[in-house]
């Protein structure tokens, strides 16, 4: 399969490679660039593997034909495709190859909802309401909430999916201010969305991102088995008159999503 005049050529059917003299099409390395040759590889193929001009299941040629098409030395070629299965978008496997597999999620740690970052990135989110409903707030949502405890606050659970794939389930618990809010308005929309079109004006956050195992319920939710890693999320979200808005509470199945940081030296 020809993947565009400037993107790498493979096959998607068996595990075979095909014939390395129509493996690359297009593409160079470019020698007087100050970014290392493994990198300006792995970047290439990676931005095709996300656009989905390289598809789930491609299998690639070996790394040696790789190499000679490209003129590279093989460790340059070994460590550009290292780096691909570091990122969780290929995946070796003896007998079979290298072969694409499907790409995780990446999320800046923003004040962005996951639906408004999952339609930004063209992976067209789904949701799936599985609880709407008031409670009493009990001590711990009525402290993030900044509300007397017993306070009625809406509750609701969903879950989203990218590529018809589970990613995360969303536990949001709101203040009455926000308003009543339908099942049809979150299966179409994110939350956010939502907020801001009542005239809710975000302005930060205090969040807190950590890992555990998925239990029995959660694992078959979201598509995993069952001790799975899971990615959590704890979010208490501000309007700009410094009110709590909203308090999450999300678990994202980590073979499918991870987060960004960007740092910067103090």
């Amino acid at each position: 399969m020809r993947v565009g005049s400037d993107i790498l050529t493979f096959v998607t059917s068996m595990p075979a490679p095909v014939d390395q003299l129509t493996t690359l099409r297009g593409f160079r390395v470019d020698r007087s660039s100050p970014i290392p040759l493994y990198f300006q590889v792995s970047q290439h193929i990676e931005s095709a593997i996300e656009s989905g001009k390289i598809p789930n299941g491609t299998v690639f040629s070996n790394e040696i034909q790789l190499a000679e098409e490209l003129g590279l030395s093989r460790p340059t070629m070994r460590r550009a495709m290292q780096d691909l299965v570091d990122k969780g978008l290929i995946v070796r496997r003896r007998g079979i190859g290298t072969r694409v597999v499907q790409p995780k999620v990446r999320r800046p740690l923003e004040l962005t909802s996951l639906y408004d970052d999952l339609a930004g990135f063209g992976q067209s989110p789904t949701t799936a309401v599985l609880e709407l409903g008031t409670m009493p707030s009990d001590s711990a949502v009525a402290e993030r909430l900044h509300i007397p405890v017993g306070t009625e606050v809406m509750r609701v659970v969903r879950l989203r999916s990218a590529r018809g794939k589970p990613i995360a389930k969303l536990t949001n618990f709101l203040p009455q201010s926000v308003g009543e809010l339908s099942e049809e308005d979150l299966e179409e929309h994110g939350l956010y969305e939502l907020m801001r079109a009542r005239g809710i004006h975000l302005h930060s956050a205090s969040q807190s991102v950590g890992a555990r195992n998925a239990t029995g319920a959660e694992a078959r939710q979201l598509g995993e088995s069952r001790n799975a890693a899971l990615l959590t999320m704890q979010r208490t979200t501000y309007d700009d008159h410094g009110t709590a808005v909203e308090f999450g509470t999300h678990l994202y199945a980590a073979s499918r999503y991870t987060f960004e940081i960007d740092l910067l030296t103090p």
